[in-house]
């Protein structure tokens, strides 16, 4: 379906062509000043430039083109020279209708649909999930669900940081408290036990022990990271244990990221990069890109419009060690061979910006992506306390993820309670599906790239721009249509019949613009468009709730298209919370 006001604007270019001006002029929009008017034409103005003519002028003689127009009620010229718009009310419940009965509400699937792989997530392996990996989970699954819903293939990889000196450090920690362990018998020839010798509460102990002994040992520094080398060097014990390690770490990752309802299609870390690396570093040798700098490994990536400095990309440490860098650039190489993708999106810190445009361009000089392949980076801002400051625990410390959802889970919990009598078992399951629209909405309201407060108060009010809010909204509506069916049957389909009051009117052009939203958001990997679309929605069907009567219309057409309008905008509503990554409950 088009987008209504693109059906606005071909009202307003064939008014434009019919009066003697160009229908370049009549592009419309959404009304600044809704007191006034609902849509708005400035085409006028620009074109009194090309026709040597007063814009009011041009206003009225097009606006007089418009007197046998079906899409708007009225049309009006304005000095100077706008003209205000009002919509037809049976044009607007036409195109209601027409967007009902459509499974996809009139989105239509992108013609070219492309490949387009996210990364995000970016968990460490024997580390517990913290705050700070809620942003990049929260958006990039909201992302790789807004493009796929655009009719993208869309291939998500949680990209594991699964390599380096944090592998060599567990190694070392686990020879020291279990030196008996096969893994460590150079002589040992046959299989490796299929258990692993650690639990994940073990081996979440285990590394920040290691870590903070590297610190004050050099010698047990040292002896970290020359098993890491080894490791990389294909070590057998090693890497036995580096299976072993991500096994019990992937299986509980995976366990916390149900519960943020968010999932990968792939788990591939940083070590499936490796075999790549050599291959890699040998064409930008072999083609002049790549160049010894102080014994390190570099590649010019300065470019003349760059306004601050850029610094050369190091492919390889003095030692001949890889970095970040090497394992993103390897990563890239993987991904175009397995997957051919159009587009690559990095959903990360936005402080790690500079990393990724040497990445990019190193990428593209280097020929190990396609020329015309998208790499984009969507960075995001951090997640603060109340004091703005970086959130953290009363300790001071870095809260852990599942104990976050554990606190909102409680706060949602002792609402829940407060407000309805409900059975424990309800009661949990439903502060779990709100708590979790509490945490996703309060973040995906905000631009991802802005820093925001993260305030568990606000978030889980029932009032206000928040999740439960959004929720509360849908459940009133699967009430209301609950209480139809009790009276009256089945809820059968019906016409959406226009609607003269002004909240019905405002409530059903919400819903009219459904699709412009849609596609805005995935044009520009905006979740926060859609929070703010079902939030202006939400408060327009509540105000539509409390002017019109609804079960208690005595017309049963009127009756019957009011609550087709309530299951439309069910509809709309779920839709897009689907695409945040949350649902909603039968009742709160």
């Amino acid at each position: 379906m088009k987008k209504i006001l693109d059906l606005i604007t071909e009202e307003m270019e064939k008014a434009f062509g019919k009066a003697g001006y160009d229908g370049k002029y009549g592009r419309v929009t959404v009304s600044n000043r809704p007191d006034l008017c609902e849509y708005q034409c400035n085409g006028a103005m620009a074109a009194a430039k090309e026709y040597h003519k007063a814009p009011i002028m041009i206003a009225s003689d097009v606006v007089e083109a418009l007197a046998d127009t079906e899409v708007l009620a009225e049309a009006q010229a304005v000095s100077p020279g706008f003209i205000n718009l009002k919509i037809s009310s049976s044009f607007l419940s036409g195109y209601l209708n027409d967007m009902h009965k459509e499974e996809r509400l009139g989105y239509e699937k992108v013609k070219e649909p492309e490949t387009i792989m996210i990364d995000y997530g970016g968990p460490n392996v024997a580390k517990p999930l913290h705050v700070g990996h809620l942003r990049s989970a929260i958006i990039g699954e909201s992302v790789k669900r807004i493009a796929r819903f655009a009719g993208h293939k869309v291939i998500g990889d949680v990209h594991l940081g699964d390599w380096g000196l944090q592998m060599g450090l567990i190694i070392m920690e686990l020879k020291e408290r279990k030196p008996d362990l096969p893994y460590f018998d150079p002589d040992f020839q046959d299989a490796y036990p299929k258990e692993a010798p650690f639990t994940i509460a073990e081996l979440e102990e285990i590394y920040p022990a290691a870590s903070a002994r590297s610190k004050e040992d050099t010698a047990y520094k040292d002896a970290a990271m020359k098993a890491t080398f080894e490791l990389q060097q294909g070590h057998r014990g090693y890497q036995a244990l580096l299976k072993h390690i991500l096994n019990v770490s992937v299986s509980d990752l995976k366990r916390n990221y149900a519960n943020l309802n968010v999932d990968f299609d792939l788990w591939k870390g940083e070590s499936d990069a490796q075999p790549y690396i050599p291959d890699m570093v040998r064409k930008m040798k072999d083609e002049g890109y790549a160049y010894e700098s102080d014994g390190a490994l570099v590649v010019d990536i300065k470019e003349e419009t760059d306004t601050k400095e850029v610094p050369p990309c190091m492919i390889l440490k003095s030692d001949g060690a890889s970095l970040y860098t090497t394992t993103d650039l390897a990563t890239l190489v993987e991904r175009m061979k397995l997957y051919h993708p159009r587009r690559i999106v990095y959903v990360v810190d936005k402080r790690q910006e500079m990393h990724f445009v040497q990445v990019f361009r190193c990428a593209k000089k280097c020929g190990l992506v396609e020329a015309d392949t998208d790499l984009k980076f969507l960075g995001f801002g951090t997640m603060n306390g109340k004091d703005g400051k970086a959130f953290k625990t009363r300790e001071g410390g870095v809260m852990r993820l599942e104990y976050l959802l554990s606190d909102i889970n409680e706060e949602m919990l002792k609402k829940i309670r407060e407000s309805r009598p409900m059975s424990d078992e309800e009661a949990g399951e439903i502060a779990k599906v709100v708590g979790l629209s509490a945490v996703k909405y309060g973040d995906l309201s905000n631009q991802a790239s802005k820093d925001y407060i993260f305030d568990i108060e606000r978030f889980t009010s029932s009032e206000g721009n928040t999740g439960p809010y959004i929720l509360y909204t849908i459940v009133r509506i699967k009430s209301i249509l609950k209480k139809y069916e009790e009276q009256a049957g089945a809820v059968l389909e019906a016409p959406i019949l226009a609607e003269e009051n002004e909240s019905g009117r405002a409530l059903m052009r919400e819903l009219a613009r459904f699709n412009a939203v849609m596609e805005n958001a995935y044009e520009e990997l905006a979740p926060h468009k859609i929070c703010a679309y079902i939030y202006d929605l939400a408060n327009a069907f509540n105000k539509f709730y409390h002017e019109t009567s609804i079960l208690g219309t005595e017309d049963e057409h009127v009756k019957k298209s009011r609550i087709q309008l309530l299951v439309l905008t069910r509809r709309v509503l779920e839709t897009c919370i689907g695409l945040l990554g949350f649902e909603a409950p039968e009742r709160m």
